[in-house]
């Protein structure tokens, strides 16, 4: 086993006594700091998951994006574990793994979800010292084996010089890089040579996506077929984004209440008679309330009778926790900065954006908008010193290049995003091809009941409903991060790939 990856190597000075005298030895100069176009390190470990113990490799390293000439014009870093103790690799499912931003590293899933590591911290997701990570038990490598992917300038994936030492012009990049649909056509050229590379065409495949990550593998479902002539078993959207299905005007403002509802519940701002409910029995009144009630009444806007107004604002009130005078002040259209900063600002305190469990605390009490994302610096906090450790004293991937939590991949590009009907057409194109949300009821930023709206309308002719399935949960965004949710969702994740598997020789018809 070899690495390619360039480090940098101090060199102490050395002094060498010869003949009686001292001879300085010059500091070496320190190589380009770079990261290679392919490199490959392979370590061997053991796990337990769901009381099943057995043995797995991990593979860390980088494969080149090619340009149309064939020459190496970026490396795309990946972690790619895989049951070592399963001789048919033809049956066994291969889930190929993206989070979002876009910018984001795959560090979210691979160290905290899916993977045979789960982050350290405590049972409802935050930072515990000394930082690191510990054993999955509830993974899922017993199912299916998993490769990490990191888009261009996150992780350790980079933009390479060509064989003069020039980089290709910032321009170039972003049409080649960064961008929905850019992005979309090299991963799926990239995936093409991982499958190819890995002999894993006779595999199930399966994408899964968080985030952004989920406009990325709708996508690709389409792409893959259509460009690389590749046929999915399943697509699994986590905390999904719109996907090109447009929630615009009342729409938008009315799919926020049943988030702000589930946020007001877990933090006991409800009044008494809702607060006394469970969740699970307080959200389908809102849902109702919101579809049947208050959007109809946002539709009208101004026209609305000063009565109606009235009626639907007191509910509002009701549901969300804020004030009748604050919903109506807002005109019944609940800015979400300002439902964070509202919600407890007689407590001093804010709610955060990814994951309204999180609190924050802001210079002032006053404004409409809170200083920062309570959940992200928690996050942040334990991901970054656990995956820098992880990757390099476990996975023996080393390299001075800086793993980028977050990369610069901005400008993006967003236009032309029809990544939703691309996904309904890879279903139609593909009676195999299942599909499974999940989200997180405390997920501000892609709320729980959007997702369902997006599910909901996916596919207008309804005749592919059944391939469809939802899942949610009693966290935010990464609602793996809580202990009882990591078990869940990977228990979730599990069932919908068995189910996803077509009895042996079951063609692929209607």
């Amino acid at each position: 086993m070899k690495t390619k990856a360039i480090f940098h190597r101090a060199v102490l000075l050395t002094t060498i006594c010869c003949a009686g005298a001292l001879m300085s030895v010059p500091a070496a100069v320190a190589t380009e700091r770079q990261i290679e176009a392919d490199s490959v390190v392979v370590t061997q470990h053991k796990t337990t998951v769901n009381d099943e113990s057995f043995t797995y490799s991990a593979t860390t390293g980088t494969q080149p994006v090619w340009n149309d000439d064939g020459k190496p014009v970026a490396a795309v870093f990946y972690t790619y574990y895989q049951r070592t103790d399963i001789k048919d690799k033809s049956k066994r499912p291969l889930l190929i793994s993206f989070n979002g931003g876009p910018g984001s590293a795959s560090v979210w899933m691979q160290i905290a979800y899916t993977g045979p590591k789960a982050l350290k911290v405590d049972s409802e997701g935050y930072p515990l010292q000394p930082y690191g990570t510990k054993q999955n038990p509830y993974s899922v490598l017993d199912t299916a084996d998993i490769v990490f992917v990191n888009p261009v300038n996150t992780a350790y994936s980079r933009v390479l010089a060509d064989k003069d030492g020039k980089m290709m012009s910032r321009d170039e990049q972003a049409k080649m890089f960064f961008g929905v649909n850019a992005d979309v056509k090299y991963l799926a050229e990239w995936i093409n040579t991982f499958v190819t590379r890995n002999e894993r065409w006779q595999s199930p495949k399966f994408l899964i996506g968080e985030s952004y990550g989920t406009t990325r593998v709708s996508g690709l479902a389409l792409a893959l077929q259509n460009m690389q002539w590749m046929y999915l078993n399943g697509v699994v959207l986590v905390s999904p984004t719109e996907i090109g299905i447009k929630r615009e005007g009342p729409v938008d403002v009315a799919n926020r209440l049943p988030y702000f509802a589930a946020t007001a519940w877990y933090h006991k701002a409800l009044p008494a008679e809702l607060q006394q409910l469970d969740l699970y029995d307080l959200l389908p009144k809102v849902e109702q309330f919101t579809i049947n009630e208050y959007l109809p009444a946002l539709a009208k806007g101004a026209f609305i009778s000063a009565e109606e107004k009235d009626r639907i604002a007191q509910q509002v009130a009701q549901y969300s926790g804020l004030s009748v005078k604050a919903v109506l002040q807002n005109n019944m259209d609940i800015p979400n900065d300002f439902f964070w900063k509202e919600l407890l600002r007689e407590r001093g305190q804010t709610v955060g954006r990814l994951d309204s469990r999180y609190i924050g605390i802001d210079r002032r009490e006053a404004g409409d908008s809170p200083d920062f994302n309570a959940e992200l610096t928690s996050w942040l906090h334990s991901f970054t010193p656990a995956i820098n450790h992880y990757l390099r004293t476990e996975l023996n991937y080393k390299t001075d290049v800086k793993y980028n939590m977050f990369g610069p991949v901005r400008p993006w590009d967003n236009s032309d995003d029809n990544t939703g009907e691309n996904l309904r057409l890879a279903m139609a194109e593909n009676p195999y091809l299942k599909v499974m949300i999940q989200s997180g009821y405390y997920d501000g930023a892609t709320n729980y009941f959007d997702a369902k709206y997006s599910m909901w309308q996916l596919d207008p002719s309804g005749k592919m409903k059944d391939r469809l399935s939802f899942k949610g949960y009693r966290s935010g965004h990464m609602m793996y991060l809580r202990y009882e949710d990591l078990k869940q969702s990977n228990d979730d994740l599990r069932q919908f790939i068995k189910a996803s598997l077509p009895a042996e020789d079951q063609p692929a018809k209607y």
